[in-house]
């Protein structure tokens, strides 16, 4: 398995300075791709907008047209993202006008999936909304493969993270490549344990993804957290290791969630390695933290997510849109 993973790495990791900006327009307007960029974005008001003006100017131009269609769904902020995203220039979705008559859950892989109903690009094109310094490079790196190689299917930026990198702390450089905690306590052991097929990815839980629009309405999605590793490993089964590719893009710098968010993302990710593993159900889908108040700890208790959405291509309003 390790000369696999070897070769894999070999062959499938790239960096965004491989494929220049030319020669994703030339494989473009060859194949006639077209591509739809995805922010899901929750009270990010800070950020958004740079993050939408950087796109439209470097990759939506009339010199530049590598990006077709730029959308922000928006999940319920009670900020102004919405008002920032649209001033900067994206298309502005409120999740619940997507698919109405199906209740929304809270989640951002629930966003994720109904974003399918929102875009219509050959290639679709996930983005976190919390980068600072972001660099076009996240969206035309991890789009290049997709555009340059029919063969590939799926493809995960990769990138450094240094933890401490906040935008509300000037100056701060962070500690470089220690900002994935959940990645490094979670996700990576239980793929190296259960799919060491996927070992080789540097960020299995990173944010920011491209695939093609015909796999991404074949998979089921995790609603929450455990969106992410979700959709590498059913990425996986459906379409094989070799259509699974990575590119380095530099450095993410975002915001940090605290030790109590990250064990319930922990506890997502470990809730929906165990559905595929098993496809079985936890005696207690839930998780007890401590929180200390004027008395002592005090437990509270969250729910652990556990639903998924079902493929999109299997949802009639989906297919009515695209046979129309």
């Amino acid at each position: 398995m390790l000369e696999e993973v070897e070769r894999w790495l070999a062959e499938r990791s790239w960096s965004a300075a491989d494929r220049p900006l030319d020669v994703l327009l030339a494989a473009k307007r060859d194949s006639g791709t077209t591509v739809s960029v995805v922010l899901p974005a929750l009270n990010e008001e800070p950020t958004v907008g740079a993050i939408v003006e950087v796109i439209r100017r470097e990759l939506m131009s009339e010199a530049v047209p590598l990006v077709d269609e730029l959308v922000v769904i928006d999940s319920g902020s009670t900020d102004r993202t919405s008002e920032v995203a649209a001033a900067a220039g994206a298309r502005v979705v409120h999740r619940d006008e997507l698919l109405p008559a199906l209740p929304a859950l809270p989640g951002k892989g629930e966003v994720l999936w109904r974003s399918l109903l929102a875009t219509s690009g050959d290639v679709v094109c996930f983005v976190d909304a919390d980068l600072r310094e972001f660099s076009a490079d996240f969206v035309s790196g991890i789009v290049g493969p997709l555009l340059t190689d029919p063969g590939v299917q799926f493809v995960k930026a990769m990138y450094d993270r240094p933890l401490g990198a906040e935008f509300d702390v000037p100056g701060s450089a962070g500690t470089a490549g220690q900002g994935g905690r959940v990645t490094e306590l979670v996700a990576r052991p239980l793929l190296n344990l259960h799919w060491p097929q996927l070992a080789g990815f540097v960020q299995p839980l990173g944010g920011e993804y491209a695939a093609r629009r015909s796999l991404l309405e074949r998979l089921p999605f995790p609603v929450g957290y455990g969106v992410e590793l979700g959709l590498l490993v059913d990425a996986l089964h459906t379409v094989g290791l070799d259509a699974l590719a990575q590119v380095d893009v530099g450095v993410r710098k975002h915001r940090h969630q605290d030790g109590q968010a990250l064990g319930r993302m922990a506890a997502a990710i470990y809730r929906t390695a165990q559905l595929r593993l098993a496809r079985g159900h936890l005696v207690r889908p839930a998780l007890t933290q401590f929180e200390r108040g004027p008395e002592g700890f005090v437990p509270r208790t969250y729910a652990v997510d556990t639903e998924e959405r079902p493929p999109m291509a299997g949802i009639p309003e989906y297919a009515k849109r695209h046979a129309a």
